[in-house]
């Protein structure tokens, strides 16, 4: 067994590869469900969700009582919902949290007696454990026959997920070992499931005794289990079992993703070997890999965490030579790093650079640049860009738009530290009695402009 226990040593990660890769844990098709012999034949209507006019009217609806309030409404008026409506109204309520009227819907829909698609549930379970109501998810599971819904193992691994997502591992164990008794064929996606959840609470020998009941079973490890594996044998700073696992993949006759690679690049930055690292992109294309956009934000990230800040604007210009478009989480590692160092004016070109290569900035990327400006005493600057922030439909945290408040009216711009608060307050923000207090201060030190400010800030909280 290759996966022996080791010393390790912690080290901080330095790019967040979960952007490129999304842990699949409902990876299996959804079998078609036949209806059981004490089942009554459904006759279903197909429309179009669009020619619904409940689905019309409950889009235009923001708040979650109103939209309760019109289902009543569509059913006093001879409506009949049927399964597009109830899951339309389900999605709406539990996006706000609204549980309480979730499960009102949910009595309503079980009383109907209509079929329901079992993504309804996977995705309440999703909710549920986002807001840590984990009982209610596994509830919910529990009870989803009772909804004329087959239960597949897409709902077994949703659920499992959330239990292991929530630190629930001694509940998600009880669960996967049930399984059989369910009735449910376990592929290599619950394995891979459990051994994330182990590694994740640190536990290597759990995770092991995972993998090791995987080959048991004749379950074949995916390069998916492998990963989870190698990541935390880098991050731990055991980069040799890394190796290791890395040749296994090989002699198994897989075929290492871009996520392997781009972990292992990882590893070796972290103990210093940024040109061995670099070398895996051609280790990578003589293996028929094709490099991705993770592999070079790794590279990246340490450049930019060494201060080799140059050296980094070369990586992405040879990426566009090798016909990588940069994506804006590359431009975001450059700008942040930009940043750090104080050369928030350089970030802004970048800004430029980016969208006139048509890559849209994201909230990251302006709330970094407007931080940025602060940190370096350019508040005008920050202002210009939240402006163009604002335009976008993102907006700043409350720390960035009170730093920017204090150092408008520090630098004597009343007029552009009155906008700002007019902002916060259209966004329900406000401030806490230390960002009064420095206003106040500060407001009072300048020549004129404290009454119209301080009359601001009065009208503001009214």
């Amino acid at each position: 067994m290759i996966l022996s226990k080791r010393k390790t040593i912690q080290f901080r990660s330095y790019i967040n590869l979960s952007h490129y890769q999304h842990y699949r844990t409902l990876g299996l098709s959804k079998p078609k469900s036949k209806p059981s012999n004490n089942q009554k034949p459904q006759n279903f209507t197909r429309r179009r969700r669009g020619s619904i006019p409940f689905m019309t009217s409950l889009k235009e609806v923001q708040d979650p009582d109103e939209a309760l309030s019109l289902f009543h409404e569509y059913h006093q008026m001879g409506f009949k919902h049927d399964y597009p409506s109830y899951s339309a109204l389900v999605y709406k309520l539990a996006r706000s949290r609204n549980f309480e009227a979730v499960e009102t819907v949910l009595g309503y829909l079980q009383d109907s007696n209509v079929r329901c698609g079992e993504k309804l549930f996977i995705a309440l379970f999703q909710h549920y454990g986002k807001v840590q109501l984990v009982d209610k998810a596994v509830e919910l599971f529990n009870r989803m026959t009772g909804f004329n819904c087959v239960r597949t193992a897409q709902s077994f691994n949703a659920l499992l997920n959330v239990l292991v997502d929530n630190d629930r591992l001694v509940d998600a164990k009880e669960l996967f070992d049930r399984s059989a008794k369910m009735g449910f064929r376990l592929n290599s996606v619950p394995f891979n499931i459990m051994i994330k959840g182990w590694l994740e609470k640190g536990d290597w020998h759990q995770a092991c005794k995972v993998f090791d009941e995987m080959l048991e079973r004749k379950v074949e490890p995916t390069v998916v289990t492998y990963n989870s594996l190698i990541r935390y044998s880098c991050r731990n700073g055991d980069l040799d079992k890394a190796k290791n696992l890395f040749e296994n993949i090989i002699q198994k006759g897989k075929q290492p993703n871009a996520v392997t690679y781009a972990l292992m690049m990882e590893g070796l930055c972290s103990i210093g070997e940024y040109k061995e690292a670099k070398k895996m992109l051609f280790d990578m294309e003589y293996r028929r890999c094709k490099p991705k956009l993770v592999n070079f934000g790794v590279l990246l990230n340490d450049l930019g965490k060494r201060g080799r800040i140059e050296e980094a604007k070369s990586l992405i210009l040879e990426m566009k030579k090798r016909r990588f478009k940069p994506d804006v989480v590359t431009y975001n590692i450059l700008i942040n790093y930009l940043c750090k160092e104080g050369r928030a004016a350089e970030a802004y070109k970048v800004l430029f650079e980016m969208q006139i290569g048509g890559c849209e900035a994201n909230a990251a990327t302006y709330r970094m640049l407007v931080d940025g400006f602060c940190q370096v005493g350019d508040f005008e600057g920050g202002l210009k860009v939240l402006n163009a922030m604002l335009t976008s439909k993102h907006f700043p945290r409350i720390e960035t738009f009170k730093c920017l408040v204090v150092g408008l009216v520090k630098s004597g711009n009343i007029t552009g530290a009155c906008f700002v608060l007019e902002e916060m307050v259209k966004r329900k923000m406000i401030l806490d009695s230390d960002g009064w207090e420095a206003l106040i201060k500060d407001s009072c030190r300048g020549d004129g402009g404290a009454g119209e400010l301080v009359n601001k800030l009065l009208i503001s909280t009214a």
